[in-house]
């Protein structure tokens, strides 16, 4: 780490670290209900991604993705953690570690997948966003599982769902003005 590691930033700082935090919370949130439209709204049109079997346009991924999640799994939790910003002249740069969860269809078999995002975002105006991301797989694992979802103790609980009949569609989408 530099020297300037543990220095208390500035009430600016701050904010433009808090935006690209949400950036980041987003962008899994998208992922995990399936959401193309708020997804590509975290990118530049330009953007760019490297996710390994996918290299080019954001925009394009944000839909191409959504449809591969959807295929293969019921639900998909992807949380990020660990994260460290760097800003230069209106660009800001992150190392994010990933832990994502991919519950497959039937519900059967868990993959998970632990790995890192190297994040790269553009301030324009008043606004950060994606400008690219390659992401660093450490490693994955697959193994069986044993669904409890509807077991007595979470029978009246409210599931879960990779789209917008998710209960938290209310809480999280921005309402137009």
């Amino acid at each position: 780490m530099g020297e300037l590691t543990g220095k208390v930033p500035d009430l600016e700082e701050l904010a433009h670290r808090s935006a690209i935090t949400e950036l980041l919370s987003s962008h899994s949130r998208c992922l995990d209900r399936l959401d193309a439209i708020g997804l590509k709204r975290l990118y530049w049109p330009e953007s760019e991604v490297d996710y390994g079997g996918f290299k080019g346009s954001a925009h394009e991924f944000a839909g191409m993705v959504m449809v591969a999640l959807q295929k293969q799994y019921e639900l998909t939790q992807h949380r990020v953690s660990n994260t460290l910003i760097r800003f230069e002249a209106g660009l800001a740069f992150s190392e994010s570690y990933v832990f994502a969860k991919h519950l497959s269809r039937g519900g059967d078999s868990e993959m998970v997948f632990s790995g890192r995002y190297l994040d790269q975002f553009e301030l324009r105006g008043k606004f950060w966003k994606f400008s690219h991301r390659h992401v660093v797989m450490d490693w994955t694992r697959r193994w069986t599982v044993q669904d409890e979802r509807d077991s007595p103790s979470f029978k009246a609980m409210s599931k879960g769902t990779q789209d917008a009949s998710d209960l938290s569609w209310p809480y999280c989408q921005e309402k137009s003005n």
